[in-house]
């Protein structure tokens, strides 16, 4: 339904963007990047929650916290593999840097959204492990709602002009 979905909006925008199907769920690079791909930035939203049941308390917090009925909606608009996987999001995450290694000389950065800030202490670990040359975490905010993203590079800064020229 996703490849559906978002094929439909390309071609209502006139996008040329080539759409990949990731059809090992515990592979987030392998198989959509492939030995000739070069990106720029890689981009994810990561399921939150470690079980459909911390999604549906997550859903619950949220409804309370806008001062609105309990609706009999999961969420705000995901799906359930999109909320909840288990370890949640930093094992979600964990496994991104795992396999971001695999791919560090094809992809310029790495990022995925954050949402919980003490997240971020157990992730800067999982990367200097893997000797991410540079990372960054950057701060959005959005009326009352603050979150972020951690980016990650393998590719030193004087090497950056040399990737993606061909592509």
């Amino acid at each position: 339904m996703a490849i559906k979905v978002a094929k439909h909006i390309c071609q209502f925008n006139k996008l040329n963007i080539k759409l990949k199907l990731q059809k090992t769920p515990e592979d987030i690079f392998r198989g959509v990047i492939g030995s000739n791909d070069f990106f720029h930035l890689t981009l994810c939203n990561p399921p939150f929650h470690s079980s459909a049941e911390a999604a549906k308390k997550g859903t619950q917090r949220k409804w309370k916290n806008l001062g609105k009925v309990q609706q009999n909606k999961l969420n705000f608009g995901g799906q359930n593999a999109e909320l909840w996987c288990p370890g949640g999001e930093v094992k979600f995450i964990a496994t991104m840097i795992a396999q971001s290694v695999e791919f560090a000389n094809q992809c310029l950065w790495f990022s995925s959204l954050v949402s919980k800030k003490d997240n971020l202490a157990p992730l800067y670990k999982m990367l200097d492990k893997v000797k991410a040359v540079e990372v960054k975490t950057i701060d959005m905010a959005q009326g009352q709602k603050v979150s972020r993203f951690i980016a990650w590079t393998f590719i030193k800064k004087e090497q950056r002009h040399l990737k993606g020229k061909s592509s």
